[in-house]
């Protein structure tokens, strides 16, 4: 059988930034093709952008209980060099100096060992259900455009959550962005400043007005792009900022994403410049309560692996989101990731080990 660290490392080599999952999805494929198992890829691929759809695969269930399914997203965030995984000290890193990729795949690696063991062992479970999802750094858009209704199980698990083995997610925010295009007006920046607008200035203005970071111990805003003018010596007609604000409350998110609207439009009247706004909810938040039945299924499986459920909540989105939101409860599990989206991401090879054993227990608890 294969070791789930030489899977993760294999797969954490290939470049996959959003967009780009085809490598990962064919390795995938293979691998679950290689256990004899049917493997369906839809076409949101062509639809979101992506050169990779959503996978999709199903094992029939072999005894009463409660089936499951499992989703995991196959891109990471664009890595900045390449990447070449090593084991150093019981962890596996990333030696060139950029991203590892443990998210997400980590539990892509896990979910297809644990699929392996249980059709080698004959494992007895209630269905089993995967997916492997595109572009979930840039907004779900995988999992947005899978069809939910092929699945049967109604209950579902993620491991997207950068923490030690043993917290479980009751609760992710709803995040909305905004994006803001400032009209002003060029001139020559040398002979004729006075007659320009600058669209920068209004901008910075509005961006040093913000309440930025976190706001409370349920919300954050955080402005992430910026990009205008057209050269250095003209006053800058144009410039777009891009925000966004996540909260597990639903009036402070209004009340702040219009506290960050009113401050671009205050700086656009002071720099006499147009303002266009738009707002997108990028997720719904969701929660859960300790007697729900995902909470009390992954808690028996953690326990049963050794390990005492922690709960709390998250300030990220993941797929789990998407899922909660179309009427599935989705629960999202720690797996060890550490230090996800920097050059120090890391993971511990018995925490790979570990999140196999997780994952069987809860195919065992699943069971009636």
């Amino acid at each position: 059988m294969a070791e789930v660290c030489e899977i993760f490392t294999e797969l954490a080599a290939l470049a996959t930034p959003p967009g780009s999952e085809r490598p990962a999805a064919d390795r995938v494929a293979a691998f679950l093709r290689g256990l004899g198992l049917d493997v369906d890829e839809d076409d949101a691929g062509a639809r979101i952008g992506s050169n990779a759809g959503n996978l999709y695969c199903r094992l029939p269930g072999t005894r009463e209980g409660t089936p499951i399914f499992l989703c995991a997203h196959l891109d990471t965030v664009p890595p900045e060099g390449p990447i070449e995984p090593v084991v150093e000290d019981g962890f596996v890193r990333n030696s060139a100096g950029t991203i590892l990729g443990a998210d997400n795949k980590a539990a892509v690696a896990v979910m297809l060992v644990a699929t392996e063991r249980i059709l080698a062992e004959g494992r007895p479970h209630a269905g089993l259900e995967l997916v492997f999802t595109p572009k979930e750094e840039v907004g779900l858009l995988g999992a947005k455009a899978f069809d939910q209704t092929r699945l049967d199980a109604r209950i579902g698990f993620v491991y997207d959550q950068a923490a030690p083995i043993g917290d479980v997610v009751l609760g992710a925010p709803t995040q909305r962005s905004l994006r803001v295009r400032f009209h002003g007006r060029p001139a020559h920046a040398g002979m004729y400043p006075e007659e320009g607008r600058s669209a920068v200035a209004a901008a910075a203005r509005a961006i040093a007005d913000m309440r930025l970071g976190r706001i409370d111990e349920e919300t954050t805003a955080n402005v992430g792009l910026i990009h205008g003018g057209t050269a250095r010596n003209i006053v800058p007609e144009w410039c777009t900022l891009e925000a966004e604000v996540r909260s597990h409350d639903e009036a402070k998110l209004d009340e702040h994403l219009q506290e960050l609207l009113e401050a671009c439009s205050f700086a656009g009247s002071v720099g006499e410049c147009e303002v266009e706004a738009s707002v997108e909810e990028t997720y719904k938040g969701y929660r859960f309560r300790r007697g729900d039945l995902p909470v009390r299924l992954a808690a028996t499986a953690l326990e049963r692996s050794g390990f005492e459920p922690r709960y709390g909540l998250t300030g990220g989105g993941a797929d789990a989101n998407v899922f909660n939101e179309r009427g599935l409860a989705c629960l999202n599990l720690a797996n060890g990731m550490v230090d996800i989206h920097t050059p120090d991401e890391r993971i511990a090879v018995v925490d790979l080990d570990r999140m196999v054993d997780v994952t069987l227990a809860l195919v065992d608890a699943a069971l009636a």
